[in-house]
């Protein structure tokens, strides 16, 4: 039997360890010291829901899997047939080239071209990079074409803090816009609203079991680096998803069928919202020979090493990084 995520490259950092796949360089399983912060499958199964998959050139859904370009009509292939979308971009399933493998960092690269409904090609790469305490993720899109193009980049984890019940965490989002879902629309994304007075008030901090989203969020708040932090906390433990500035819309999903765990939190950090290829809301626009690189990351703090002072964000005592 085939295996459907390819070949299994692992990283080691002290007692950190990740796993990334070959097809669609997916994020397999991430944990410290043995216990696991990423919800992880069998290497022989399918991502149940999406686990771990890198969403290029955009993230989420495109309406009717059409969309227009340079006055052409473009039309995706069909991929969520529930809908009619084409959904999570085009390298899912692709197998990607490794270009480097080390200890603790892997990169790898994939093309996209000759694709139904997608007319310029891009070359685009992933670089996982594992701290004792942190994993990076960058990613790069070059325009290999001769027209510029607008794209988008997610990531679809699953996070988790050992065996807490997902129920039982709290999630804090720093978001003041919200697109909700509405499901009598073929895509399901209402219009974006502030998040004020409403349900989707995150920002101080709300117990996951309380939750029923499949929900994009932006107007995210940056700290002085400019970075986005989303917080999965429990007890004296800290799960920090950062994302760079490009990275203005996370979509954060909570079924309760995943896989191996039931209820499930996903936290996708994405350069922009569903049907942005229609909407053009916060595509990046490359033109022919440019590159575009970003990153997001995956913090994990014990509270009580911090003496009353918290670090500043992206960073960890003693891991030798300033």
């Amino acid at each position: 039997m085939v295996n459907p995520t390819g070949e299994q490259f692992e990283l080691i950092r002290g007692n950190a360890r990740a796993v990334v796949t070959e097809i669609g360089a997916g994020l397999r399983a991430f944990e410290i010291g043995g216990v696991p912060y990423l919800e992880t499958f069998a290497a022989e199964d399918e991502p149940p829901k999406g686990a771990g998959q890198v969403l290029v050139p955009w993230p989420n859904r495109t309406k009717a899997a059409r969309w227009t370009f340079d006055g052409e009509p473009q039309e995706l292939e069909v991929t969520e047939a529930k809908r009619g979308n084409a959904i999570h971009g085009l390298t899912r399933h692709k197998e990607w080239e490794l270009l480097e493998h080390a200890e603790c960092s892997i990169t790898l690269a994939c093309d996209i071209a000759d694709e139904p409904g997608w007319p310029v090609p891009l070359r685009t790469g992933i670089v996982y990079e594992l701290a004792p305490r942190e994993l990076t993720v960058t990613h790069e899109v070059s325009n290999e074409g001769d027209r510029a193009i607008g794209f988008g980049v997610g990531t679809h984890p699953y996070f988790r803090i050992g065996d807490v019940p997902t129920d039982e965490l709290t999630l804090t989002l720093p978001a003041t816009r919200v697109r909700p879902y509405a499901e009598e629309e073929q895509l399901p994304y209402a219009e974006e609203r502030d998040v004020e007075g409403t349900e989707y008030d995150l920002r101080s901090g709300r117990v996951v079991g309380e939750l029923d989203l499949d929900t994009a969020f932006g107007g995210l708040t940056a700290d002085e680096e400019g970075r986005h932090h989303v917080l999965l906390t429990h007890g004296t433990t800290t799960l920090d998803v950062w994302t760079e500035a490009d990275f203005r819309w996370v979509q954060v999903f909570t079924p309760t069928d995943l896989t191996g765990r039931g209820r499930a939190i996903a936290i996708e950090p994405m350069t922009c919202p569903a049907d942005a290829l229609n909407s053009g809301t916060d595509l990046i626009i490359l033109e022919p020979g440019e590159k575009w690189q970003g990153s997001w990351g995956i913090q994990v703090r014990d509270n009580q090493v911090q003496r009353g002072e918290a670090p500043r964000w992206g960073r960890w005592p003693g891991d030798g990084r300033g």
